[in-house]
């Protein structure tokens, strides 16, 4: 589902961010391809210094259909970015792609929390955020965070993953798991 982000997978990745409903959302937008060659280098070397994390979202046919990475790592925590490809929206990929990631954040990398900062137009994200039972909207209990994140105006809103909070899901999640091959 996930894998380290290799040059192998530019051309598929440059083709599907381009699309209109897709590249609006991208973090680091490019006017070629070759350009997307050279962020894609820069994003390797940025995770061999610890700076971020980055992995390609691969399908079930291990085709990239994706990106997901944490950006701005400090002090335990990092703000999650991510995108699929227009064709590849509303089929389940992010939020797979979500809980194998943040399964690594947490679990293996030992990070503490993992923001969002989600543009307000952005109503596809916001409402897939809220769906997430270990999300929590953080503009007023992050104050200043949120107020950074939004210094040239009202652009984002701002949601906090603890790592806690995602530990309960899994745990409740395993419960649940339990309980229901215990009444089959």
């Amino acid at each position: 589902m996930l894998k380290k982000r290799d040059f192998s997978d530019c051309f598929s990745l440059y083709e599907q961010m381009t699309h209109p409903d897709v590249f609006p959302f991208v973090r680091h937008k490019v006017d070629s391809y070759e350009e997307y060659v050279f962020i894609t280098k820069q994003t390797i070397e940025a995770e061999e210094a610890g700076e971020l994390i980055s992995r390609t979202i691969l399908d079930e046919w291990e085709n990239p259909i994706g990106c997901i990475s944490l950006y701005d790592i400090e002090n335990g925590a990092g703000f999650l970015g991510t995108w699929l490809g227009k064709s590849y929206h509303g089929k389940g990929y992010n939020a797979i792609a979500k809980d194998a990631f943040f399964k690594e954040l947490f679990f293996e990398l030992g990070l503490e929390t993992v923001f969002m900062r989600i543009r307000k137009k952005n109503i596809r994200s916001i409402k897939a955020a809220e769906k997430l039972p270990y999300a929590v909207n953080a503009n007023d209990t992050r104050k200043s965070l949120y107020d950074q994140i939004n210094h040239e105006g009202d652009i984002f809103d701002l949601f906090e993953i603890p790592k806690d909070l995602y530990t309960f899901h899994i745990l409740r999640q395993h419960d649940d798991d339990e309980q229901q091959l215990l009444e089959a």
